[in-house]
């Protein structure tokens, strides 16, 4: 199936999308941020440049695009209809990384919080705060917890 956009058209929405900053990412900062908690964003120094760092609790947050990570059995992550074999391969490698991320951040002793995009809608928002704070204050969760 050929793409429905022109070749412009393509490439104007896809310089819209963000790798950090997001609408998600805001969010879960504004409300991590009025929880009292504080950190450091995207440190490149650490496995997968993880969004929110805390580091005397060992602590990191990644806020993943349901998309891009491939959220299991999220309408958000649904697969293109152009090119799937192409988008197949990335968005699959992607999930690889990530996970390889993980265990190297675990190997190095941080614990790890993944957040999902479709998770931070108004109504869920209780939740993911329950969680992030069980997740930072008690260090519950193991060395990897993800919500969703």
């Amino acid at each position: 199936m050929t793409d429905t956009l022109t070749r412009q058209e393509r490439s104007e929405r896809m310089s819209r999308i963000r790798g950090k900053d997001s609408a998600s990412e805001m969010r879960l900062r504004r409300l991590i941020h009025g929880m009292g908690y504080r950190y450091r964003l995207h440190v490149r120094t650490l496995p997968g440049t993880p969004d929110l760092v805390f580091p005397a609790r060992n602590a990191v947050i990644f806020m993943h695009g349901c998309f891009w990570h491939r959220h299991q059995e999220c309408r958000l992550a649904r697969m293109p209809k152009s090119r799937v074999a192409f988008w197949r391969e990335k968005l699959e490698a992607n999930k690889r990384r990530d996970e390889e991320n993980i265990n190297r951040l675990n190997e190095l002793g941080w614990r790890v919080l993944v957040i999902w995009e479709c998770q931070m809608k108004e109504k869920d928002l209780n939740e993911v705060s329950n969680v992030v704070r069980r997740f930072l204050a008690d260090g519950t969760g193991g060395e990897y917890d993800e919500i969703g």
